[in-house]
């Protein structure tokens, strides 16, 4: 009898050990955890796979808070990842146009890279000059697309993770702790929420820029996608794609995708706005109301796959990928082509700091922010 004891010794410690390392994850709960690899400082690197009932599958890493990847099904039930990214933690550590990160401190751009609060003048870096009028964009040099976070599974199929960013870092003020949740529902829905708290007036403007291509082929454009905006006005910029302050409607012009429009159906239109942002990169304005409302929703007409985004914040920042220009190699070793891909950015308005007339973008002590973000695929 002592054979079979033994046995059931090893499948015990088995099992244990497959627990700590989060692999049963994968059956019990349709949630994994794996090493993804290491920092440059040595600082190991977790990967979260999550999967639901009908086989989409999401996977997130510590590193950025990044989506790494979204699997969605076609009309004909064929899985295919539809975003741009990185196959190792190597290619992300060289990641310079945010694919799937959280972005922040303040996501979008800020004017000279400056920003008065409480009567006192805050500089920070000037990382970016559209029309060659340099702006802080994204958080800075090492904003939060740039950082290790620190990564759990909360439930199921839900993954937080927690980032710490120190008073005066990248010239912001205040001790921030953020984080950032995202759950993976039975009913297709990856939902990407942000919260954050203060130990000092600061300012704050958390994104998630993943980059979408719904045809799962990385290599066509994005322009024969149908997208539908639930945004009857813009944001005009000036030339450095910094908002002038106006709030313009769409109504008659390129930017008017209150109807379900193809993208590239008037991006090359002779249109100052587009213009200023070589295609499609503005803000567009949400009708005002309490909790999430539609925002956006995309088709590809080939797959039949749809996206549809909701939202908590008062604008969605529409990017068409015209910076793409095929020198990144992504994914596959593909390179990535101008317009293979676009943004869906759901934000408060860029460079709202200096613009009285925008919603405020202040969080003070006490207070705690929130963006809910939520994606729905289906396909038809």
């Amino acid at each position: 009898m002592k054979k079979p004891c033994l046995l059931i010794s090893a499948l015990a410690i088995a099992l244990s050990a497959c627990q700590k390392t989060g692999e049963m994850n994968s059956t019990d709960t349709g949630l994994k955890e794996e090493v993804y690899g290491k920092m440059p400082d040595g600082r190991e690197v977790k990967i979260f796979t999550l999967k639901n009932k009908n086989g989409l599958r999401a996977r997130v890493t510590e590193y950025g808070a990044i989506l790494v990847s979204m699997e969605i099904p076609d009309k004909d039930g064929k899985l295919a990842d539809v975003t741009h990214g990185y196959d190792t933690l190597e290619g992300w550590l060289g990641n310079t146009s945010y694919f799937g990160a959280t972005v922040g401190r303040f996501g979008n751009r800020i004017a000279n890279g400056k920003f008065s609060l409480n009567g006192k003048e805050y500089t920070l870096a000037t990382n970016n000059d559209p029309g060659g009028i340099p702006c802080h964009l994204h958080g800075g040099e090492m904003g939060f697309d740039k950082v290790l976070w620190t990564g759990k599974a909360v439930g199921d199929n839900e993954v937080q993770f927690t980032y710490v960013s120190k008073d005066g870092e990248e010239g912001y003020p205040g001790a921030l702790t953020s984080h950032v949740t995202y759950t993976l529902t039975d009913d297709n829905e990856l939902i990407w929420k942000a919260k954050a708290t203060t130990d000092a007036p600061t300012i704050l403007n958390l994104v998630h820029h993943s980059y979408w291509n719904l045809s799962g082929d990385p290599t066509t454009s994005i322009n024969d996608h149908i997208l539908t905006l639930n945004a009857p006005s813009y944001l005009p910029t000036n030339a450095g794609l910094i908002p002038t302050g106006e709030i313009a409607p769409v109504e008659g012009t390129p930017m008017d995708f209150t109807e379900p429009t193809e993208i590239g159906k008037r991006v090359d239109a002779d249109f100052e706005a587009l213009k200023f942002g070589g295609g499609y990169d503005h803000c567009w304005v949400l009708p005002k109301g309490d909790g999430v409302q539609l925002a956006a929703r995309l088709k590809d007409p080939q797959t039949g796959r749809v996206m549809e985004i909701s939202t908590n914040q008062p604008a969605v920042q529409f990017y068409g990928g015209n910076f793409l220009d095929g020198t990144v190699a992504g994914k596959g070793g593909v390179k990535y082509a101008f317009r293979t891909a676009l943004c869906l950015e759901t934000e408060n308005f860029p460079d709202a700091p200096n613009q009285p007339s925008f919603p405020s973008a202040v969080l003070n002590p006490g207070e705690t922010y929130e963006h809910v973000m939520v994606h729905k695929f289906s396909a038809e």
